[in-house]
Protein backbone atom coordinates (compact mmCIF):
# COMPACT_ATOMS: atom_id res chain seq x y z
CA UNK A 1 0.00 0.00 0.00
CA UNK A 2 0.92 3.45 -1.31
CA UNK A 3 1.91 6.46 1.09
CA UNK A 4 -0.74 9.43 0.15
CA UNK A 5 0.70 12.27 1.06
CA UNK A 6 -1.37 15.15 2.44
CA UNK A 7 0.71 17.74 0.82
CA UNK A 8 -0.27 18.72 -2.94
CA UNK A 9 2.66 17.94 -4.86
CA UNK A 10 3.83 18.15 -8.80
CA UNK A 11 5.31 15.36 -10.92
CA UNK A 12 8.70 15.72 -9.80
CA UNK A 13 7.77 15.60 -6.35
CA UNK A 14 8.27 19.20 -5.28
CA UNK A 15 5.87 20.76 -3.42
CA UNK A 16 2.91 22.40 -5.52
CA UNK A 17 1.69 26.43 -4.56
CA UNK A 18 -1.61 26.03 -3.28
CA UNK A 19 -4.34 28.75 -2.51
CA UNK A 20 -2.50 32.34 -1.69
CA UNK A 21 1.00 31.21 -2.59
CA UNK A 22 -0.96 31.28 -6.22
CA UNK A 23 -0.81 33.92 -8.60
CA UNK A 24 -2.65 34.22 -11.41
CA UNK A 25 -1.91 36.76 -14.36
CA UNK A 26 -3.30 37.60 -17.45
CA UNK A 27 -2.47 34.54 -19.14
CA UNK A 28 -4.02 31.94 -16.50
CA UNK A 29 -7.02 34.09 -16.92
CA UNK A 30 -6.87 34.34 -21.02
CA UNK A 31 -6.13 30.23 -20.69
CA UNK A 32 -9.22 29.15 -18.57
CA UNK A 33 -11.35 31.49 -20.68
CA UNK A 34 -10.43 29.64 -23.37
CA UNK A 35 -10.99 25.91 -21.88
CA UNK A 36 -14.03 26.99 -19.95
CA UNK A 37 -15.31 28.07 -24.32
CA UNK A 38 -13.84 24.70 -25.31
CA UNK A 39 -15.79 22.67 -22.80
CA UNK A 40 -19.07 24.08 -22.74
CA UNK A 41 -22.27 22.09 -23.11
CA UNK A 42 -23.23 22.55 -26.63
CA UNK A 43 -26.92 22.34 -25.90
CA UNK A 44 -26.30 25.52 -23.41
CA UNK A 45 -23.57 27.62 -24.83
CA UNK A 46 -21.95 30.65 -23.23
CA UNK A 47 -24.12 33.43 -23.69
CA UNK A 48 -22.92 36.93 -25.59
CA UNK A 49 -23.27 38.77 -22.43
CA UNK A 50 -21.13 36.29 -20.29
CA UNK A 51 -18.22 36.34 -23.39
CA UNK A 52 -18.35 40.01 -23.18
CA UNK A 53 -17.83 40.45 -19.66
CA UNK A 54 -15.43 37.91 -19.14
CA UNK A 55 -13.20 39.64 -22.05
CA UNK A 56 -13.55 42.68 -20.13
CA UNK A 57 -12.59 41.74 -17.10
CA UNK A 58 -9.85 39.84 -19.32
CA UNK A 59 -8.51 43.55 -20.68
CA UNK A 60 -8.82 45.28 -17.65
CA UNK A 61 -6.63 42.74 -15.76
CA UNK A 62 -4.28 43.33 -18.80
CA UNK A 63 -4.29 47.33 -18.17
CA UNK A 64 -3.82 47.04 -14.26
CA UNK A 65 -0.87 44.62 -15.26
CA UNK A 66 0.40 47.10 -17.26
CA UNK A 67 0.03 49.93 -14.93
CA UNK A 68 1.56 48.05 -12.36
CA UNK A 69 4.87 47.26 -14.21
CA UNK A 70 4.96 50.90 -15.09
CA UNK A 71 4.71 52.10 -11.66
CA UNK A 72 7.45 49.30 -11.00
CA UNK A 73 10.16 50.86 -13.43
CA UNK A 74 9.21 54.47 -12.31
CA UNK A 75 10.22 53.59 -8.95
CA UNK A 76 13.08 51.79 -9.98
CA UNK A 77 13.98 54.77 -11.91
CA UNK A 78 13.41 57.10 -9.27
CA UNK A 79 15.64 55.15 -7.00
CA UNK A 80 18.44 55.26 -9.48
CA UNK A 81 18.08 59.07 -10.00
CA UNK A 82 18.09 60.04 -6.13
CA UNK A 83 21.06 57.43 -5.49
CA UNK A 84 22.84 59.74 -8.56
CA UNK A 85 22.10 63.07 -7.01
CA UNK A 86 23.33 61.52 -3.40
CA UNK A 87 26.47 60.62 -4.69
CA UNK A 88 27.15 63.55 -6.68
CA UNK A 89 26.43 65.62 -3.20
CA UNK A 90 28.23 62.98 -1.23
CA UNK A 91 31.96 64.05 -3.27
CA UNK A 92 31.19 67.81 -2.63
CA UNK A 93 31.07 67.06 1.14
CA UNK A 94 35.10 66.29 1.61
CA UNK A 95 36.88 69.14 3.57
CA UNK A 96 33.81 70.33 4.67
CA UNK A 97 32.84 69.42 8.72
CA UNK A 98 29.95 67.55 9.35
CA UNK A 99 27.87 66.38 12.60
CA UNK A 100 26.63 63.04 12.17
CA UNK A 101 24.42 60.41 14.51
CA UNK A 102 24.85 56.69 13.67
CA UNK A 103 23.92 53.08 14.44
CA UNK A 104 26.49 51.47 12.46
CA UNK A 105 29.90 51.60 10.74
CA UNK A 106 31.48 49.97 7.52
CA UNK A 107 34.00 47.45 8.34
CA UNK A 108 36.84 46.56 5.48
CA UNK A 109 39.75 44.71 6.07
CA UNK A 110 42.35 48.09 5.40
CA UNK A 111 42.29 49.15 8.72
CA UNK A 112 40.37 49.22 12.04
CA UNK A 113 36.66 50.39 11.97
CA UNK A 114 36.71 53.07 14.75
CA UNK A 115 33.89 54.08 16.97
CA UNK A 116 33.07 57.59 17.78
CA UNK A 117 30.89 58.02 20.66
CA UNK A 118 30.02 60.67 23.32
CA UNK A 119 29.35 60.59 27.35
CA UNK A 120 27.20 63.40 29.34
CA UNK A 121 29.20 62.00 32.39
CA UNK A 122 31.97 59.58 33.63
CA UNK A 123 30.84 56.05 33.71
CA UNK A 124 32.61 52.52 34.99
CA UNK A 125 33.02 50.71 31.70
CA UNK A 126 30.97 50.84 27.83
CA UNK A 127 30.32 47.76 26.23
CA UNK A 128 29.46 48.04 22.10
CA UNK A 129 28.02 44.49 20.43
CA UNK A 130 28.80 44.22 17.27
CA UNK A 131 26.10 42.92 15.02
CA UNK A 132 26.24 41.90 11.28
CA UNK A 133 23.12 41.95 8.77
CA UNK A 134 21.09 38.84 10.18
CA UNK A 135 21.18 40.57 13.67
CA UNK A 136 23.79 37.84 15.02
CA UNK A 137 26.30 39.35 17.73
CA UNK A 138 29.55 39.20 16.16
CA UNK A 139 31.95 40.41 18.73
CA UNK A 140 31.81 43.14 22.04
CA UNK A 141 33.82 45.49 22.81
CA UNK A 142 34.40 47.20 26.46
CA UNK A 143 36.04 50.47 27.75
CA UNK A 144 36.42 51.22 31.31
CA UNK A 145 37.33 54.55 33.64
CA UNK A 146 35.74 56.98 30.89
CA UNK A 147 35.64 60.55 31.51
CA UNK A 148 32.52 62.65 30.24
CA UNK A 149 33.15 63.84 26.93
CA UNK A 150 33.74 62.57 23.08
CA UNK A 151 35.53 59.10 23.40
CA UNK A 152 36.52 56.24 20.83
CA UNK A 153 37.62 52.65 20.74
CA UNK A 154 38.57 50.55 17.34
CA UNK A 155 37.66 47.26 16.16
CA UNK A 156 40.22 45.32 14.97
CA UNK A 157 37.39 43.44 12.83
CA UNK A 158 37.48 39.64 14.63
CA UNK A 159 34.87 38.33 15.65
CA UNK A 160 34.20 36.40 19.54
CA UNK A 161 36.78 33.57 18.76
CA UNK A 162 39.17 35.65 17.00
CA UNK A 163 38.47 35.13 13.47
CA UNK A 164 38.02 37.89 10.78
CA UNK A 165 35.09 38.54 9.56
CA UNK A 166 33.66 39.72 6.03
CA UNK A 167 33.93 43.07 4.86
CA UNK A 168 30.89 45.12 4.88
CA UNK A 169 28.07 47.05 7.25
CA UNK A 170 27.90 45.78 10.92
CA UNK A 171 25.27 47.45 13.82
CA UNK A 172 26.76 48.95 16.62
CA UNK A 173 24.58 48.71 20.19
CA UNK A 174 26.41 50.90 23.18
CA UNK A 175 25.83 50.97 26.95
CA UNK A 176 27.46 52.40 29.45
CA UNK A 177 27.42 51.43 33.37
CA UNK A 178 27.95 53.85 36.34
CA UNK A 179 29.66 53.30 39.63
CA UNK A 180 25.60 52.94 41.19
CA UNK A 181 24.76 50.78 38.82
CA UNK A 182 22.54 52.10 36.73
CA UNK A 183 23.13 52.26 32.98
CA UNK A 184 22.28 54.16 30.20
CA UNK A 185 22.88 54.36 26.32
CA UNK A 186 26.13 56.73 25.08
CA UNK A 187 25.30 58.22 21.90
CA UNK A 188 26.73 57.56 18.86
CA UNK A 189 27.81 60.55 17.17
CA UNK A 190 31.00 62.36 15.94
CA UNK A 191 31.65 65.64 14.36
CA UNK A 192 35.20 66.29 11.98
CA UNK A 193 36.12 66.88 8.74
CA UNK A 194 35.01 64.34 6.14
CA UNK A 195 37.99 62.94 4.69
CA UNK A 196 36.85 61.41 1.67
CA UNK A 197 33.73 59.20 0.31
CA UNK A 198 33.32 56.12 -0.75
CA UNK A 199 31.28 54.00 -3.25
CA UNK A 200 29.99 50.77 -2.38
CA UNK A 201 27.18 48.90 -4.50
CA UNK A 202 25.95 52.16 -5.46
CA UNK A 203 25.73 53.54 -2.07
CA UNK A 204 27.96 56.80 -0.38
CA UNK A 205 29.89 56.17 2.85
CA UNK A 206 31.98 58.85 4.33
CA UNK A 207 34.96 58.61 6.14
CA UNK A 208 35.58 60.99 8.98
CA UNK A 209 37.66 60.49 11.98
CA UNK A 210 38.31 57.53 10.72
CA UNK A 211 34.86 56.15 10.97
CA UNK A 212 33.19 54.82 8.12
CA UNK A 213 29.31 55.80 8.04
CA UNK A 214 26.12 55.97 5.64
CA UNK A 215 25.34 59.29 4.24
CA UNK A 216 21.62 59.23 5.63
CA UNK A 217 23.70 59.15 9.46
CA UNK A 218 25.10 63.05 8.44
CA UNK A 219 22.92 65.64 10.15
CA UNK A 220 24.41 68.91 9.42
CA UNK A 221 27.37 69.94 7.33
CA UNK A 222 29.05 73.49 7.63
CA UNK A 223 32.54 74.44 6.96
CA UNK A 224 35.76 73.96 8.76
CA UNK A 225 34.65 75.30 12.07
CA UNK A 226 31.22 75.81 12.15
CA UNK A 227 30.86 72.78 14.92
CA UNK A 228 33.39 73.67 16.99
CA UNK A 229 31.96 74.49 20.60
CA UNK A 230 35.42 74.71 22.37
CA UNK A 231 35.98 77.04 24.35
CA UNK A 232 39.50 78.71 25.52
CA UNK A 233 39.62 78.02 29.65
CA UNK A 234 42.51 80.50 30.19
CA UNK A 235 39.96 83.28 29.51
CA UNK A 236 39.26 83.47 32.87
CA UNK A 237 42.98 83.56 33.90
CA UNK A 238 44.19 86.68 35.49
CA UNK A 239 48.15 87.54 35.62
CA UNK A 240 49.40 89.25 38.58
CA UNK A 241 52.16 90.54 40.44
CA UNK A 242 51.55 89.98 43.94
CA UNK A 243 47.70 89.24 45.86
CA UNK A 244 44.88 91.37 44.86
CA UNK A 245 44.84 95.03 46.27
CA UNK A 246 48.24 96.32 48.53
CA UNK A 247 51.95 94.62 48.85
CA UNK A 248 53.72 95.32 51.38
CA UNK A 249 57.48 96.06 51.26
CA UNK A 250 59.55 96.44 55.01
CA UNK A 251 62.34 98.32 54.96
CA UNK A 252 65.09 98.74 57.17
CA UNK A 253 63.99 101.01 59.47
CA UNK A 254 60.66 98.40 60.13
CA UNK A 255 58.36 100.51 58.74
CA UNK A 256 56.12 99.50 56.29
CA UNK A 257 55.15 100.79 52.83
CA UNK A 258 52.09 100.34 51.61
CA UNK A 259 52.45 100.26 47.87
CA UNK A 260 49.36 99.88 45.61
CA UNK A 261 49.90 97.56 42.57
CA UNK A 262 46.41 97.75 41.61
CA UNK A 263 47.33 99.20 38.37
CA UNK A 264 49.67 96.90 37.64
CA UNK A 265 48.01 93.74 37.40
CA UNK A 266 47.23 92.75 33.57
CA UNK A 267 43.80 90.54 33.22
CA UNK A 268 43.43 89.16 29.91
CA UNK A 269 39.79 88.54 28.69
CA UNK A 270 39.04 86.95 24.98
CA UNK A 271 35.29 87.04 24.89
Amino acid sequence: MGFISPVATNLDGSVRDTGSMQELGKDDFLQLLVAQMQYQDPLEPMSNEESIAQLAQFSTLEQMNNIADGIDKSNDLDFLQMQSLNNVMASGLIGKDAQASYSGIYYNHDKPAVINYSLTTSVDSVEFTVKDVNGNTVTTLKQSNLDAGVNSIQWDGNDSTGNRVEEGYYTIEATASRSDGTSFTPNLSLTGTVESVIYRDGAAFLRIQGTEIPLGSITAVGDVGSFDTSTDNDTDDTSSTGNTGSTGTTDTSGTTDDTDSSDDRSVTWNP
